[in-house]
């Protein structure tokens, strides 16, 4: 299986939190490729820029190759996904996730269950 974690569960992750759950845990650990969009990494810096986050960027870039995961650049075709979603959510970063995971026929990993509305590729824990 390959993934794409949103931006929550990657943060989890590289923080080690416990919120991170056995389940979540174990869907990275068995999938064959793990990916971190780069509006992840975006994302995280504008909620740093904001004091809605406390985090280094640059480390996080860091703990994407550490992790032994995959950057997922955005790309067009991603953002053009964007338009051909319904209006389920409203969050940006989440839709682009939503599109790059429906255009590379990626698992999308989230901890928020309205995003299942988009798509069977959708795993919320």
């Amino acid at each position: 299986m390959k993934i794409l974690l949103d931006t929550q569960i990657f943060l989890w992750l590289t923080a080690g939190s416990p919120r991170l759950n056995a389940r979540g845990r174990n869907l990275i650990d068995n999938s064959d490729r793990v990916f971190v969009s780069s509006a992840t990494i975006w994302e995280a810096s504008i909620k740093v820029g904001l004091k809605k986050l406390v985090a280094d960027p640059e480390l996080l870039i860091q703990e994407i190759e550490a992790n032994g995961f995959e950057e997922l650049p955005v790309l067009a075709k991603h953002a053009k996904g964007v338009a051909q979603l319904p209006h389920h959510h409203g969050d940006p970063f989440d839709r682009l996730l939503i599109a790059q995971a429906v255009s590379e026929s990626l698992r999308l990993l989230t901890t928020d269950g309205q995003l299942a509305a988009y798509s069977e590729l959708v795993v919320a824990i």
